[in-house]
C-alpha cells in the first residue's frame, strides 16, 4: 500500500482520489510520454568471469521498449558482482520508505537500550507486513524529522531526503541509498544491532502474499526472501512502482533495488521490475551451477 496523503501543491487543479489504498490521479492528459533522449544502459562488474557481461546484456534486454524510467542497484557478495543504473536519481519513495521508518525507530531505541513497546511492535509489524499507512503515519510523527535525518546520516544514506510536512510517501530516495539500507539490514554493522537487523528482516520476510511481487520474481526457492514494495500514482511521471529485497541463506547473499516511474499503469511498473529481477536471478543461478 502506498502513501495516502499528497500535498495540495502536488495535486494539480483537481484533487486525487483514494482507490484501494492507492492514489489515483484524476487529471486528464497525465499519461507519461515516452522518453525521447538516449536511454542509458545498466553497468555491471564482477569477480566471476563472464558474469558482468551476461547480466548487463540480459538486464538491458529486460528493459528494452519499456516506458518505465528505471533505476537499479544490485550486489552479490558471493561472486563480487554489482550492477547500477541511475543509482543517484531521486524518486518519490511511496511505501518502500517504511523500511527506513522501522530502521529509524530501532536505531533510536538502541540509544537507550530499550526494547520496542508492545504498541510500537504492533505498528511496525502492520507497517511492513501489510504496508499499513496509518501505522506509518503514527510512527513518522512519533519519530519526527530530526530522528529520521539522524538515522539517514548514521546510515550514510546521503541522497535521501524525508518528505516535508508529514508526507512520508514523498521522501526522495535513490536506488543506491536503498541498497545501502539493505546492506545495513543484512550485514553486521555499527548502526543497527544484530537484534534490530533480525527484527527488520523478520517483518520483511512476513510480507503478506498479495504484496510479494517485484524483486522475488524468478528467485531460487532455496533463498530466503525479505522485501518491501511501494506504489504511487501522481499527476506527473505516472506511476511510481518500486521493489527492494534481500536474498540470503544456502549460499545466497545478494540484494536488489529497482525503482521505476513514468509507468502508464501500476502493472507496467511491476512487469518492468519482475523482468529485471528474473534476469538477475537466472544469471546468478547459472553462475552458481
Amino acid at each position: 500500500m502506498t502513501h495516502h496523503r499528497i500535498p495540495r501543491r502536488a495535486r494539480g487543479p483537481l484533487s486525487a482520489a483514494l482507490l484501494g489504498g492507492v492514489i489515483l490521479s484524476l487529471v486528464t492528459g497525465a499519461t507519461p510520454a515516452s522518453a525521447t533522449t538516449a536511454v542509458p544502459g545498466v553497468s555491471c562488474t564482477s569477480g566471476k568471469a563472464g558474469l558482468a557481461a551476461k547480466l548487463s546484456k540480459d538486464i538491458n534486454a529486460a528493459l528494452k521498449n519499456r516506458t518505465s524510467t528505471t533505476a537499479i542497484a544490485f550486489d552479490d557478495r558471493t561472486t563480487g558482482t554489482t550492477c547500477a543504473l541511475r543509482g543517484t536519481q531521486r524518486y518519490d519513495s511511496a511505501s518502500v520508505v517504511k523500511v527506513t521508518v522501522l530502521a529509524t525507530l530501532l536505531w533510536d531505541a538502541q540509544k537507550t537500550s530499550r526494547p520496542l513497546t508492545k504498541r510500537e511492535t504492533g505498528l511496525a509489524t502492520a507497517m511492513i507486513t501489510k504496508s499499513d499507512n496509518a501505522a506509518t503515519t503514527t510512527l513518522w510523527k512519533q519519530l519526527g524529522a530530526a530522528k529520521v535525518n539522524g538515522f539517514l546520516k548514521a546510515a550514510g544514506m546521503t541522497r535521501t531526503t524525508p518528505g516535508a510536512d508529514g508526507y512520508w510517501g514523498l521522501t526522495q530516495i535513490t536506488a543506491g541509498d536503498e541498497q545501502r539500507l539493505l546492506s545495513l539490514i543484512t550485514d553486521r554493522n555499527r548502526v543497527l544491532t544484530d537484534a534490530s537487523r533480525a527484527f527488520v528482516l523478520d517483518r520483511m520476510h512476513k510480507v503478506i502474499p498479495s504484496q510479494r511481487w517485484g524483486v522475488p520474481a524468478g528467485a531460487p526457492s532455496s533463498a530466503t526472501t525479505e522485501l518491501k514494495n511501494g506504489w504511487l500514482q501522481r499527476d506527473t511521471q505516472g506511476w511510481r512502482v518500486h521493489s527492494i529485497g534481500a536474498f540470503t541463506g544456502k549460499g545466497h547473499d545478494y540484494r536488489i533495488s529497482v525503482l521505476t516511474q513514468n509507468n502508464n499503469t501500476m502493472q507496467d511498473g511491476v512487469n518492468t521490475i519482475e523482468a529485471v529481477s528474473r534476469a538477475v536471478h537466472k544469471d546468478l543461478t547459472a553462475a552458481a551451477s
